[in-house]
């Protein structure tokens, strides 16, 4: 087990009440799952994204916390959130990584594994560990 760990699990999700195909337009939402899974309490500071779209369109999308917080995860704690994005093509990639700062004041950043959004079909779950 590594000191500084996070565990960073996707679970995309196509919203068709939210979406509009004649106007190329498909929203997405996303659950994230975070978990600690480190020897020291750590606090997720920022995030950054990159959404790429079917034809290849990047998007890059940073910020400070998520869905308006940072979360201090202790050992084995999780915190979990929704949050979601548009494409203007039926399916794409997105992946990312969160920077955080343990209690010691470690730097780290977790992963989070490229994930399917995919209007025709369900999204596959991303995990990995950093």
């Amino acid at each position: 087990m590594l000191k500084h760990q996070f565990s960073c699990e996707a679970q995309p999700e196509y919203l068709p009440e939210q979406s509009d195909a004649r106007q190329g337009l498909y929203a997405f939402a996303y659950t994230i799952t975070i978990t600690n899974t480190g020897q020291v309490p750590a606090q997720l500071i920022a995030r950054h994204w990159i959404i790429t779209d079917a034809v290849g369109h990047t998007e890059e999308v940073k910020g400070l916390g998520v869905v308006g917080q940072q979360p201090l995860l202790k050992p084995g704690e999780s915190f979990q959130y929704t949050s979601g994005t548009r494409l203007r093509t039926p399916s794409g990639l997105m992946r990312g990584h969160f920077f955080c700062v343990a209690e010691d004041a470690e730097r780290f950043e977790a992963e989070v594994p490229a994930f399917v959004l995919d209007a025709l079909g369900s999204g596959a779950p991303g995990r990995v560990l950093h």
